[in-house]
């Protein structure tokens, strides 16, 4: 994947949200901020 770089969009990606609905990026492309959150647990 190619490096992102500041003020340039973000590559689209799809991602499962917490109910398990896929979502994809370029859905809120131009509507809204997007904030991802990686949740890391540790065993």
């Amino acid at each position: 994947m190619a490096r992102v770089s500041l003020n340039h969009n973000a590559p689209d990606f799809s991602l499962a949200d917490y109910q398990g609905k896929l979502v994809n990026l370029a859905d809120f492309r131009g509507q809204k901020n997007v904030l991802l959150v990686f949740n890391r647990t540790f065993a």
